[in-house]
């Protein structure tokens, strides 16, 4: 390997450990060892140093044990004309740099990160942060509950990887075209670091691209030092849903490797720091692509490909600088070897799961339909083949241009779709898949389902010329796409007339009412097989998830028919039919099928599963539950946790501290991830007494499943139930919860005990 490399890394890494030593001593001089320390919202204390030493740093003295481990990594200058065969050198010290930078970020935080909009910025989620040294920060640190939410999008494949990108780009046109072909390959993007002062940030501020958790484009920091957030975001998915331990630096860093698709794209000059950042990525198998002239790494090893790759941009074949930016992300996939999935679809807009979570404000509303002024439904069905004409898309009624702006009108989206292997029982599972098809594009806003339904479209798309009929582009292309196996023929009609509209509104809710009753019909002991889902096995290898009709997938994505459906199309896939076989406890739910399955898909480690009971060998959790059930012992029941909780609970620990003991594919009695709608199952921990268990909940669920909650009551025959479960807002410890359980005079408090 070249000396040049070396050196700048070296010399980087070195200067930052120095540079955090300076801080560290200033800090503890002003502020004492015993001052706290930690990242907000994580459970994962500071998350790369607790990753790759094992140490759990909780106070500001434990940072010098950190950066003294950071200078035994350092190594003196290589010495003129030196050459080495290996990266040991350079990537000690990058690892040495991330240590530092860690506690940079650390005692920044110490001094009071406080939330303050960056001048002109508008994040689409995540918060804002300024500094007290001067420096900018945006986004900070990932929240744990931004990770999880992230992790259905990462093991399914819709989001396949991230690049973190340091610096400035030639042009704000080229920075916010980079941006957009990540975005369309739905590629999460990280911003962080500059060029003599100038960020990307700034660019793509200037240009009015909407940054944050919602479009996959989040600001760290217009500083490098900010660019610690990815490694410890890609730590924190090893430990989140790979089941590591803290100090298993090999295994995460390899793990990494083979499952987290990342690269760094260095945009601009790159000084000594950003080297040794750049050599601090290596280590985890993310390579490093420049569009400047730098010496070039291209042996393979520790990354998959190539480790460091120049490809200075005037020199990128092209007609002009956008198909070189085009390029120049092609040449970063490939490098990396991410697999991408990119839909053609044709609208004036970009297109993407980058776009699923865009949110379109009033000020930037051209119209809308559904909501608090108007009705908009949404209704697929199948028909006979003769009976379909593919790639029909008609509109009925007026278009938008006659309503003013921020205006509303109803709407109906009809589809007809026809296929050999299509089946009825398909159907609501093809509908719900609208939401996503719609949200992909840029500018619009949808909501809801069914005929609740609610899509806004923002004035920039309207003005790209986004129009009516695009609805129906997008869902011929995407039901063809992605149901292809399924479905032969799409037709889609959009009414605006409103009889026309009262009448389809009408036959849909006959059809919600149906399928409402058949799903209903449809129980566990009505089926024969259940089915797997192992598409979280890409990040949490020997978790299991096995679905049921009362039982849906832990994240909340995935039903039986879900599942059903997706055997169907693609019968290799991840969700395989478990024939049941023999009954071995039908209370517990065990039988010999599921407990053979759990064996092969957990490669042995877990021996059975029960699908009924959180006391008796639960099911495990990869990472991606919306909530959490737990034991409370003193109480003789449990307390549910959603994802959108950070306020502490009677157990002790917040949302992402319980996390890390529910997800990872572990087996832990007393403790599960579930899906938010598993709460409503008759199937519910009904080996342990079901949802009567249920001694404290997350006000957010009791909002927002209100209605759902108050049929489970009727059912269990305490219609009050719901008022007799504490929440956040009323205690936080377990002497509050069982003072408040008989006050209320809980039934759980006189059940059986759980164990």
């Amino acid at each position: 390997m070249s000396r040049y490399i070396a050196t700048r890394a070296i010399r980087g890494a070195n200067a930052l450990v120095t540079e955090a030593e300076i801080m560290l001593n200033k800090a503890l001089s002003e502020k004492g060892p015993e001052t706290p320390v930690s990242f907000p919202n994580t459970a994962y204390y500071l998350p790369t140093i607790l990753g790759m030493t094992g140490k759990a740093v909780e106070k500001l003295g434990q940072l010098q044990e950190v950066l003294a481990h950071a200078r035994s990594l350092l190594h003196p200058l290589p010495a003129e004309n030196h050459w080495t065969p290996y990266l040991g050198e350079t990537l000690d010290s990058g690892m040495a740099t991330l240590l530092a930078a860690e506690t940079i970020e650390a005692i920044r935080f110490v001094y009071g990160l406080q939330p303050e909009p960056f001048p002109g910025f508008h994040l689409a989620g995540g918060t804002s942060y300024g500094n007290e040294d001067g420096s900018d920060h945006l986004n900070g640190p990932i929240d744990d509950i931004q990770l999880r939410s992230w992790g259905i999008q990462l093991v399914d494949g819709r989001m396949p990887g991230f690049a973190a990108i340091v610096g400035c780009a030639k042009s704000n046109e080229v920075a916010v075209k980079i941006v957009r072909e990540l975005q369309r390959r739905n590629i999460l993007c990280f911003l962080s670091g500059n060029v003599n002062g100038r960020s990307i940030i700034h660019q793509l501020q200037e240009e009015g691209v909407e940054l944050g958790y919602d479009t996959y484009t989040v600001p760290f920091g217009t500083d490098t030092i900010s660019a610690i957030y990815a490694l410890g975001f890609a730590t924190r998915s090893a430990l989140t849903f790979g089941g590591l331990k803290p100090g298993q630096a090999r295994e995460i860093l390899l793990y990494n490797k083979e499952r987290v698709f990342a690269f760094v794209l260095a945009l601009g000059e790159v000084d000594d720091l950003k080297y040794a950042a750049a050599a601090g990525a290596i280590n985890y198998g993310f390579p490093v692509i420049a569009d400047t002239v730098i010496p070039e790494i291209l042996p393979t090893g520790i990354t998959t490909y190539e480790h460091v790759v120049s490809m200075p941009f005037d020199q990128i074949e092209g007609k002009d600088d956008l198909e070189r930016a085009e390029r120049l992300v092609q040449k970063c996939i490939e490098v990396r070897g991410v697999k991408v999935k990119v839909s053609n679809v044709d609208v004036p807009v970009p297109y993407g799961s980058a776009f699923e979570g865009e949110v379109v404000r009033k000020a930037d509303l051209r119209v809308e339909f559904g909501g608090k002024h108007a009705r908009c439904f949404e209704y697929l069905h199948m028909a006979k083949l003769d009976e379909v004409t593919d790639g029909k898309i008609e509109v009925v009624g007026p278009d938008f241009s006659s309503i003013p702006p921020q205006g509303a009108m109803d709407m109906g989206i009809i589809v007809k779709v026809a296929g050999r292997q299509m089946q009825q029982d398909f159907e609501p599972v093809l509908e719900r898949q609208i939401h996503y098809f719609i949200n992909g594009a840029s500018g619009i806003q949808h909501v809801g389902q069914r005929d609740i339904a609610w899509i806004r479209i923002s004035n920039n798309a309207a003005e790209k010329g986004f129009d009516l009929s695009h609805f129906g582009k997008i869902l011929h292309a995407r039901f063809h796409e992605d149901f292809g196996a399924i479905v032969d023929k799409v037709e889609v009609m959009i009414v605006t007339d409103p009889a026309l509209h009262a009448e389809w509104l009408e036959k849909a809710r006959a059809a919600y009412d149906y399928r409402n009753k058949r799903l209903a019909d449809l129980t566990d002991d009505k089926v024969d097989e259940f089915y797997s889902c192992t598409l979280c096995q890409s990040f949490a290898p020997n978790h299991v998830c096995v679905v049921s009709p009362e039982r849906l997938g832990l994240c909340g994505a995935y039903n039986w028919l879900d599942c059903k459906a997706s055997y169907n199309i693609n019968p290799t896939g991840p969700n395989q039919p478990i024939k049941l076989g023999k009954v071995i406890d039908p209370k517990k739910g065990y039988w010999e099928g599921t407990n053979d399955y759990a064996k092969i898909g957990s490669h042995g480690v877990v021996q059975e599963v029960s699908m009924y009971s959180i006391m008796e060998n639960p099911m495990t959790a990869c990472g991606c539950f919306e909530c959490i059930v737990m034991l409370i012992p003193e109480a003789n029941g449990v307390m549910v946790v959603s994802r959108e909780d950070t306020s502490m609970t009677p157990a002790g620990m917040t949302f992402s501290t319980l996390a890390g003991i529910a997800g990872g594919g572990l087996q832990t009695p007393g403790v599960m991830g579930v899906g938010k709608f598993y709460l409503i199952s008759p199937k519910f921990i009904s080996a342990d007494g079901g949802f009567k268990r249920v001694v404290w909940m997350s006000s957010v669920l009791k909002e927002t499943m209100a209605e759902e909650f108050k049929a489970v009551c009727e059912r269990e025959g305490d219609p009050d139930l719901m008022e007799k479960i504490a929440d956040e807002r009323n205690v936080t410890t377990v002497e509050e919860l069982l003072a408040w359980l008989e006050a209320h005079n809980h039934p759980a408090l006189a059940m059986e005990p759980m164990f």
